[in-house]
């Protein structure tokens, strides 16, 4: 019989919330805390139009320490694919990032999977990757059904990769109303 015995260390942690739950803040307190380098992965695209995610931006990038290396636009599975560096890797969120992917793939009105290429390479990325690891995703199935099939591909989409890097990290949170509550 094999036990499966977790490290005293987690190696890849999962941080699930809610708008302005206080995830991001969260994961941003374990990277600070964790020994070594942190390396964190920006993922959104911004728009130079949308002034109201443009401030969103500039709230997160002034809370960052000024000794965090930072990749803006990153595509996470790319980045985890490469040499990694010492100490933590901090990616901020998956939410912006699938929302690329969808739109890179001009998925919003295809079937449901189209992106499935895109979410396997990240959690095998992830799985696969050898330094500490924390990862931030919203958590968008609590609520009412979206009113639009976009909202809806959204939502099953990010409900189906939450599921599979949670099965992929070694624990995981949920943080509502800013206090985290490990679920593994």
């Amino acid at each position: 019989m094999s036990h499966s015995v977790l490290s005293a260390e987690p190696r890849r942690t999962l941080v699930l919330g809610g708008a302005r739950s206080g995830k991001s803040a969260y994961a941003e307190e374990l990277a600070a805390t964790a020994p070594g380098p942190v390396r964190y992965l920006a993922t959104s695209i911004p728009d130079p139009a949308d002034l109201d995610f443009a401030e969103r931006i500039a709230v997160h990038r002034d809370r960052r320490p000024a000794d965090w290396t930072v990749l803006e636009s990153a595509d996470p599975a790319a980045v985890l694919g490469a040499p990694a560096p010492e100490g933590s890797t901090l990616i901020d969120d998956i939410g912006t990032w699938l929302t690329a992917r969808i739109d890179a793939r001009a998925a919003w009105e295809s079937p449901r999977g189209t992106v499935a290429p895109d979410a396997d390479a990240l959690v095998a990325a992830v799985a696969a990757y050898p330094q500490h690891l924390i990862i931030v995703s919203p958590e968008v199935g609590m609520g009412i059904i979206p009113a639009t099939r976009s909202g809806r591909l959204f939502r099953d989409e990010i409900g189906t990769l939450n599921q599979r890097l949670a099965q992929a990290c070694d624990e995981a949170f949920l943080v509502v109303a800013g206090l985290p509550l490990r679920l593994k």
